[in-house]
């Protein structure tokens, strides 16, 4: 489990991954691979970290105070290299942006990008999105929640790992105000099929094309250059809308 700073660091080991459980197993939010940590990215969390980072405490969280304004709340969870994050920073400086990643590399490469772009709209956790959500956000706080590409686990026996299961699903719910959005984006069919099983089935939950439907791919979620070259390879990507509704 974290505990208020979490940054990588040389002999430093990196955080364990948190779990949810659900009857008699559980599921992890992430596995890490942290792979290739540059001395660019490491500078970026000694030089940055102040300005963007959050440092995890397992304490409620009061935003509007950390952003010094009330705002909307936008969290992308897993934001990888953060290039849909900044995307959509830089294009929606009206709301604040609150991104969430294990993976140092991704995030000193945020960290860079965020400075070069002067974004203090933006936060970045690095620490598990489960553990994130369960202490420090409250119920009702998130105006839209992200998940773009998470890992498919193709395996069968790896299913289990998936982020998307019903636990995951009924927190999100919790996380999102009323008419919030939750939006979801993968590039694998039966994992597409999988969020459907799961999301549609969820209370509290609308999906806004209908059930088992996808959407376009909205203009808030920039094409990525593995998405433009798997679909040239004919590989389908699908956007997964859904609204937060009363569930009685």
């Amino acid at each position: 489990m974290g505990g208020s700073d979490d940054r990588p660091g040389p002999g430093k080991a990196p955080p364990k991954p948190f779990t949810v459980h659900e009857g008699q197993r559980q599921i992890r939010s992430f596995v890490l691979r942290q792979g290739r940590f540059t001395p660019a990215q490491q500078r970026a969390f000694d030089e940055a970290w102040p300005r963007f980072g959050i440092d995890y405490t397992g304490e409620p969280r009061d935003f509007d105070a950390l952003f010094g304004r009330p705002a909307p709340k936008v969290m992308e969870i897993g934001f990888g290299n953060g290039e849909a994050l900044r995307f959509a920073a830089r294009q929606d400086p009206s709301r604040d942006y609150i991104g969430l990643e294990v993976h140092a590399p991704g995030v000193g490469r945020l960290l860079n990008a965020l400075s070069d772009d002067g974004s203090d709209h933006v936060r970045i956790y690095h620490h598990d999105a489960v553990e994130v959500l369960e202490r420090e956000v409250a119920d009702g706080t998130l105006d839209e929640i992200r998940i773009y590409f998470p890992d498919p686990w193709h395996k069968k026996r790896h299913h289990k790992r998936r982020l998307v299961q019903r636990p995951f699903a009924d927190l999100l719910v919790r996380k999102l105000r009323d008419d919030g959005r939750l939006h979801l984006a993968t590039d694998w069919q039966e994992y597409a099929e999988h969020m459907w099983d799961v999301l549609d089935a969820t209370p509290g939950l609308r999906n806004r094309a209908g059930m088992r439907g996808a959407v376009p791919r909205p203009a808030w979620r920039p094409q990525t250059h593995f998405e433009t070259r798997g679909q040239k390879l004919g590989h389908g990507v699908w956007d997964l809308l859904y609204d937060r509704v009363d569930a009685t």
